[in-house]
């Protein structure tokens, strides 16, 4: 993993909004509109915190149709595990230089 790989992994989980959003779909997949409403916010800000999330593979998304043929856009944890050791802090860092030079 590169240096800029391990940061955003760590980076993504840094706010409190997306531990809030974590523990929500730890529970069960919910659409976006339905996460929202439950965490108080918007869409495009729940968007942007859902992005850096899936980029970082915390969860993943899906459509799925409601019985009204809407396309409802469906969120849900991918089980993980966030070990960070000094060696491998050591080993990115050194990875990073070595690129550098």
């Amino acid at each position: 993993m590169t240096l800029d790989d391990e940061i955003a992994r760590l980076a993504a989980l840094a706010n409190p909004h997306r531990f809030r959003i974590i523990a929500l779909l730890a529970k069960e997949s919910l659409h976006v509109s339905e996460l929202a409403r439950r965490l108080g916010m918007s869409r495009a800000l729940l968007y942007m915190h859902l992005q850096r999330l899936e980029s970082a593979g915390y969860v993943t998304g899906h459509l799925e149709l409601s019985d009204e043929g809407k396309a409802l856009k469906f969120f849900e944890v991918v089980p993980f595990a966030v070990t960070t050791t000094v060696a491998s802090i050591v080993a990115a860092v050194e990875a990073d230089t070595e690129s550098t030079h």
